[in-house]
């Protein structure tokens, strides 16, 4: 299967998911697409259990899509540069220690709490699951998907301070998550140092690195913008090339430079968003221009993204255990976030008033999505991939579509409750 009919066929589906979630299914866009596709995908594995038609079409066409490279190389550094070109940069200083904290002490202490209680549990039914691939698995499924949080939050209007920090963990959490699941993996397969040293220096190397790129290649970009806006020129498709370049360009770079790809695509966006919005103004007609192009290009590969995730379980060998195993894994995903959020709500309350229940609703709002998906099948053939990637896939779907469907109704929920209504 070619390159091109793969990408056609995966369009033309995203397109006829799109339009039957617009037209019957009703639901919040990439939750309604996700669900079409899912079901689909269902239909297509019963006929063909039943000897009605052939699935082997659809599951080289998933084979050959290859989720976890096209996802990690190509679509991460898109949507992540599309959610942080249109945060806007002045909220998120105001609460810039709680996202860095939700960022990255936070996963860290989710993760290990899963681990460890996943360690357990399965101990418990004879499984021979080593701990760091326990807590490996709670770094794979600890990242919130920016995607469908930002847009029920804003479409519920969820407040400023709420939406100003779970967008920014969710932005952050995706590059952190990445770097603690590369970590973890070689320390699990023996290709990284236990010593302290070595894991500093990865850190250091990784985060700094991926920040001082995503400024460098930002600052870059932006005086190409402000010096063709400057002589006068009206041609906005070179600054939407110039962005596409530094998105394409950044993310390849970076993964040259042993740094991270996902921070500096979020760092990048970031900087051009901020300085946008000073030195261009966000009433010029470039930053329309800028603006349009980048939410059409979010909201496309976001269509995909989910199409791509109702279409994995053509592919993935479940097993009525596994389903036992989420039972129980689900509710320790749930706490882990909620005892990972309320640490710094805490420390918060001190200078402002958060009403408690704040920390319910920032817990629901941790929807996983493709980024744990694509980490799970990047796992080697030699690890317990198998488990780790259905687990992954069956917590992922339970998050979209439940956490998904009721996280707003919760936040209205929320806001009667503290008198916002």
């Amino acid at each position: 299967m070619s390159l091109f009919t793969v990408f056609a066929i995966v369009i033309t589906l995203t397109a006829i998911f799109s339009y039957l979630n617009e037209i019957y299914i009703k639901l919040p866009g990439t939750i309604g697409i996700m669900l079409a596709s899912l079901i689909s995908s269902i239909i297509f594995l019963v006929l063909g259990s039943i000897g009605f038609g052939h699935t082997r079409w659809a599951t080289d066409l998933i084979v050959a899509a290859d989720f976890n490279h096209l996802f990690m190389n190509g679509m991460l550094s898109f949507l992540l540069f599309a959610a942080a070109s249109r945060v806007d940069v002045g909220k998120l200083k105001e609460f810039a220690w709680t996202i860095a904290y939700l960022a990255t002490v936070g996963i860290v202490i989710s993760s290990l709490f899963i681990g460890f209680s996943m360690y357990w549990i399965v101990s418990q039914f004879g499984v021979d699951l080593p701990i760091l691939y326990a807590i490996l698995f709670g770094a794979i499924i600890s990242p919130i998907d920016a995607v469908v949080v930002i847009k029920i939050l804003k479409r519920v209007d969820a407040g400023n301070t709420m939406e100003t920090i779970i967008t920014g963990e969710a932005l952050f959490n995706d590059a952190a998550a990445v770097v603690l699941f590369v970590l973890l993996l070689g320390l699990a397969s023996g290709t990284t140092s236990m010593t302290t040293m070595a894991i500093g220096e990865f850190f250091l190397r990784e985060a700094l690195g991926g920040l001082a790129l995503g400024l460098v290649l930002g600052y870059v970009v932006h005086f190409m913008i402000v010096q063709i806006i400057y002589k006068g020129s009206d041609n906005h498709i070179v600054i939407i090339l110039l962005t596409l370049g530094l998105v394409s360009g950044g993310y390849t770079l970076a993964g040259l430079l042993d740094v991270s790809g996902p921070l500096t695509s979020v760092v990048s966006g970031l900087f051009l968003a901020k300085s946008r919005h000073d030195a261009i103004g966000t009433k010029h007609e470039h930053s329309h221009y800028v603006r349009d192009f980048w939410e059409v290009v979010d909201e496309v590969l976001n269509a995909v993204l989910f199409v791509l995730i109702g279409l994995e379980v053509l592919i993935l060998d479940f097993k009525q255990t596994y389903f036992l195993g989420c039972s129980l894994v689900i509710p320790i995903i749930i706490i882990a976030r909620y005892v990972s959020v309320e640490f710094p709500l805490v420390l918060l309350r001190f200078f402002r008033p958060i009403p408690k229940i704040k920390g319910l609703i920032m817990t629901w709002s941790g929807i996983r999505g493709g980024v744990s998906i694509a980490l799970a099948l990047s796992l080697p053939d030699d690890s317990p991939r198998d488990i780790l990637l259905v687990l992954t896939y069956i917590v992922v779907v339970f998050s979209i579509l439940v956490q998904g469907l009721t996280l707003g109704p919760a936040v209205k929920w929320y806001k009667k409750r503290v008198g916002l209504e």
